[in-house]
Parts: C-alpha cells; sequence; structure tokens
C-alpha cells in the first residue's frame, strides 16, 4: 500500500479499535507523523502491511494516553 494509504490504515483501526472519533484518530497520527514515527515506512514499503498497521495504530493509541 502506498504511504498515503497507511496513514489511512493506521488512522482507521484507531477509530474502530478504540472507539476513537475520525477527527481525534487523525490528530493522533499527524501528530505521531509529526515526531518522525513513520519515516521508516516512507522510505521501506515492506513495513505498511495490515500487520504493521495494527502494532502501529496499538503504540500510537497507547502512548497518546500516557501523554494524559
Amino acid at each position: 500500500m502506498t504511504y498515503e494509504e497507511y496513514l489511512d490504515e493506521v488512522t482507521t483501526l484507531i477509530t474502530e479499535l478504540y472507539d476513537v472519533a475520525d477527527a481525534d484518530a487523525i490528530k493522533l497520527v499527524v501528530q505521531a507523523q509529526a515526531a518522525e514515527f513513520f519515516v521508516a515506512h516512507d522510505d521501506d514499503e515492506n513495513l505498511r502491511t495490515e500487520e504493521r498497521a495494527l502494532q502501529d495504530a496499538r503504540a500510537i493509541y497507547k502512548q497518546s494516553r500516557k501523554k494524559r
């Protein structure tokens, strides 16, 4: 999948797994992107899998909970 599709997948998984509103899930992914969480994914398309998206969605959500 493309980098943009991957980010969409991570966002969708956050909304589905954690009952987070779309706008809030988008904010989490944008914040993660700004913090360079996805740099490797941009360079290596082998990291853009559904399994990895699930792992990343969990990691991003858990990290957001720690900040509260």
